[in-house]
């Protein structure tokens, strides 16, 4: 016992230690926070540390979500948004805060922004005070794009080779989710719109796509509420929901950041 609490005392005196991966990983999203737009050769640089090294993290980094890489440049990914979310807060951009409070009252519903990180989607906005669904949307920021509206209708905007792709990588477990989108994507791709049931149907949701004002699917809006209020009026919701997205993807600003 007296060893072992004379390690703890030692530990606590050194303090926190540096880790060599540790540094490097953040130093990338420290140099993409103050830097955005950054090339692979500045990342490089920055590090001063083996390219193919950091070719493996900035790899690891976009698979996961946390960058973002567009024509070669990094910016913050989804992922980071996610834990904003967790926190409880929520990041301007394309949509604001006030469009989704205004959807919000317009419909009665909890509303959430979604983005695709690799093969997950995660809400990195939300708008409402359903308890239940907010609660579980800050536990638990990644969510299987087969399990939920706003990842359905996600992969249904997906162009076909990349959205096979990723059903092909599905594990065995996933048959029947698999074959639940399959029997849905001509009706979603049809109306614009998914629909989910969770809680143990106790919840319902509806969700669309969301594009810039050069037609590109950046992300999706989802409405959550309770099944016996949703369902009567599912009709009217469908269509409030692609009016006030529609709205939103007519507008010419850029998002501050890639989202």
């Amino acid at each position: 016992m007296s060893t072992v609490s004379e390690e703890q005392t030692v530990e606590e005196e050194r303090g926190p230690q540096t880790h060599r991966t540790i540094d490097r990983v953040t130093r990338i999203l420290e140099e993409v926070v103050y830097n955005p737009g950054l090339g692979f050769a500045d990342l490089a640089r920055a590090l001063d540390a083996p390219r193919s090294s950091v070719h493996g993290f900035i790899r690891g980094l976009l698979a996961k979500g946390w960058l973002f890489e567009d024509n070669h440049r990094f910016y913050l990914g989804p992922a980071v948004y996610g834990l904003t979310l967790a926190s409880g807060h929520i990041r301007a951009g394309l949509v604001t805060e006030t469009d989704l409070a205004e959807l919000h009252r317009a419909t009665g519903l909890t509303v959430f922004l979604g983005v695709q990180a690799g093969d997950n989607l995660i809400y990195v906005a939300e708008s409402g005070s359903d308890t239940l669904t907010g609660y579980a949307a800050r536990t638990n920021i990644r969510r299987s794009l087969l399990e939920t509206a706003g990842g359905k209708v996600l992969l249904v905007a997906m162009p076909e080779a990349q959205r096979n792709s990723f059903l092909r990588r599905r594990p065995p477990e996933d048959a029947a989710l698999v074959d639940q989108f399959l029997s849905e994507f001509k009706s979603i791709k049809d109306s614009g719109v998914a629909r989910n049931t969770l809680h143990g149907g106790a919840r319902f949701a509806l969700a669309t796509t969301l594009s810039n004002a050069s037609g590109e699917v950046v992300a999706e809006v989802t409405m959550v509420g309770e099944s016996f209020d949703m369902l009567p009026r599912e009709a009217e919701l469908r269509a409030t929901l692609r009016q006030y997205v529609e709205q939103w993807a007519r507008r010419t600003t850029k998002s501050r950041e890639a989202i």
